[in-house]
């Protein structure tokens, strides 16, 4: 059993020992999830400034702001998605670090449960990259370096 020596005792510093590497997991997401949340941050910036220029503007510049708008709402929404996946994940990892000291202390084999877990929060952790590289694909196809030629 997870955490428990052969005379019934438990193995606190094994069951630390396995902990370890979803720490580490869940410490890369927490930065990750910084990145995401200073993007948002920027999106919703950019995206006020321009609502506040639209009533002044006309014709061709109206036009562009409110393309640019609409592009800041999809990106908006990929970051808010990539956020919300990479919360569920680390909430996912905190679950199993948790079920880790609970088995060992109650005895019991949770070794299906926690790899469960694990799985889900590689699931959400995995979504919640792919909503980050939609978001950082079209953040990138929206720049406008100078004019454009065709």
């Amino acid at each position: 059993m997870i955490g428990q020596l052969a005379g019934g005792e438990f193995d606190i510093p094994h069951v630390i020992q396995l902990a370890v590497a979803p720490v580490f997991l869940l410490s890369g997401v927490g930065v990750t999830l910084g990145v995401l949340v200073n993007r948002l941050a920027r999106i919703i910036d950019r995206a006020r400034t321009l609502e506040a220029s639209l009533p002044v503007t006309t014709g061709t510049t109206h036009e562009v702001a409110a393309t640019e708008l609409h592009t800041l709402s999809r990106r908006a929404a990929l970051v808010n998605r990539a956020i919300t996946l990479c919360t569920a994940c680390a909430l996912l990892i905190c679950l199993l670090i948790a079920g880790l000291f609970i088995g060992a202390i109650l005895g019991l084999e949770l070794t299906v449960l926690l790899a469960g877990l694990f799985i889900l929060a590689m699931v959400a952790l995995i979504g919640g990259y792919l909503s980050f590289l939609r978001e950082v694909f079209l953040a990138t196809a929206s720049l406008r370096f100078g004019a454009r030629h065709h």
